[in-house]
């Protein structure tokens, strides 16, 4: 067969999005080869089937209740007393100050940003119902394209009634067939999960805003949501995963070309005080440690600790664990010119 030939549009992938100009979008479906005779049909792992949440998301969220509710006892109690400043009066105004923001963004992302309709973006829009759809919620949240001024994000968030999904520009070009359109809707899955799971309420937001401005409690909560959301992406769209940390961790062109594995085992590779800090500091998961959970689905993702054992996966969310391979930059002894070697020492 000719190499040249023009592919047929009849093998071509969908694509969320328009053809970006200048990028040759004519990319072939993807063909899953047919299982062999020593295929053996696993049940969905735990964390592969309908979304879970996260472990520590209810405690956490508990305690973040109870502090709420302690911090606004001992203001009333202060200001029954007669013991009233202006310090005390600050968040007495978060019920109506965090009313007032959610309906500025609201209102600023209605009037700016481009909304994702059956007749604009059609494909991205199924993405948004299909998703609402598989987490048996009643209703389809707005879902918006803004410019992302080269960011890579996308957000979901409330204000009353209302619920919508926000996708920066440069993350939503992910979409194109040149790139990977199973990213995008593993993103539009995540977003649309945190709706489902509750994360963007208004009563959620207020009750959570005290421990929000604790160090680590805080970004505990957060990435305790976080980890939830991925689960709901990855029910919607588990091949998405993989180009999804891709897109993340290296932007959206040069996606397609992270070993994810590799990615992956740079979770237990990477040790030290300083990684684990750096994660607890951190409102998302640290992209090695999600990627791992992502990966792993037969339990929840690392929170407080790196994961400790390197797997490789057999289907349906399954893994078995693999000796420990080296270290991705390792390179053998004297494959290096001019008598170079690798150190750990500089």
């Amino acid at each position: 067969m000719d190499s040249d030939a023009p592919i047929p549009r009849s093998r071509l992938a969908d694509s969320p999005i328009p053809s970006v100009p200048g990028v040759d979008d004519t990319r072939p479906a993807a063909v899953t080869p047919p299982p062999g005779p020593t295929s053996v049909w696993q049940q969905p792992a735990l964390y592969a089937g309908a979304p879970r949440r996260h472990p520590w998301e209810i405690p956490v969220l508990v305690l973040a209740v109870l502090l709420a509710v302690g911090v606004y006892a001992v203001i009333l109690a202060l200001i029954s007393i007669g013991l009233v400043t202006e310090y005390l009066l600050i968040p007495l105004a978060l019920p109506f100050l965090i009313f007032l923001g959610r309906g500025i963004g609201y209102a600023s992302i209605r009037a700016n940003a481009v909304q994702i309709t059956p007749t604009q973006f059609p494909e991205a829009f199924t993405m948004v119902v299909e998703a609402a759809a598989r987490y048996g919620m009643e209703y389809v949240p707005d879902a918006y394209v803004m410019s992302g001024n080269g960011q890579i994000n996308a957000f979901a968030s409330g204000h009353g009634f209302r619920r919508f999904v926000v996708v920066y520009s440069d993350l939503f070009e992910v979409g194109g067939r040149a790139r990977s359109p199973e990213a995008l809707e593993f993103v539009i899955g995540h977003e649309v999960g945190h709706i489902a799971a509750g994360h963007v309420s208004y009563w959620r937001q207020l009750f959570s805003s005290v421990i929000m401005n604790i160090p680590i409690l805080g970004s505990l909560l957060s990435r305790a949501q976080e980890y939830t959301a991925d689960n709901y992406g990855y029910y919607t769209r588990p091949d998405g995963a993989a180009p999804a940390i891709g897109v993340l961790a290296s932007g959206k062109y040069l996606l397609s070309a992270v070993d994810f594995d590799q990615f992956a085992d740079r979770a237990t590779h990477e040790k030290g005080f300083f990684v684990v800090l750096v994660n607890a500091l951190s409102s998302h998961p640290v992209l090695t440690w999600r990627a791992a959970a992502l990966r792993d689905r037969t339990r929840s993702g690392s929170i407080l600790l790196r994961p400790r054992a390197f797997v490789r996966g057999t289907g349906s969310g399954n893994v078995v664990p693999v000796p420990a391979p080296l270290p991705p930059a390792q390179v053998a002894p004297g494959s290096m010119p001019n008598k170079l070697s690798e150190t750990r020492t500089y």
